[in-house]
């Protein structure tokens, strides 16, 4: 029933933890902090939201909201940033995103 939605946070939160394991590997990491703050948040909510739907949590759709706005503030993070990583995370985000937008509608 939540299979896209499901398939959507993994991958962001695979994504996240790339960037997030990147962006510390980055030469300025001050200026990744907060893109690695955000990734961290990120794929905490995903792997959560995830579970959430796997097991038939109550409150999956209320998650899954929270989950869209968290994944959008990460996606809107990453993609100030010209890394490789970055563009591939905040891509994931908003596909995240507007999957659990859909399951929480």
């Amino acid at each position: 029933m939540y299979e896209q939605c499901i398939q959507a946070c993994l991958e962001c939160m695979e994504a996240c933890n790339t960037c997030y394991d990147a962006c510390l590997r980055e030469e300025d990491i001050a200026k990744m902090a907060d893109c690695i703050r955000m990734d961290r948040e990120c794929a905490d909510i995903c792997a959560f939201a995830a579970k959430a739907m796997q097991s038939g949590n109550p409150f999956a759709k209320q998650i899954c909201q929270l989950c869209a706005e968290i994944c959008e503030a990460c996606g809107n993070e990453c993609k100030k940033h010209d890394h490789d990583h970055c563009q591939r995370c905040a891509e994931a985000c908003f596909k995240c995103a507007e999957e659990c937008r859909k399951m929480a509608s």
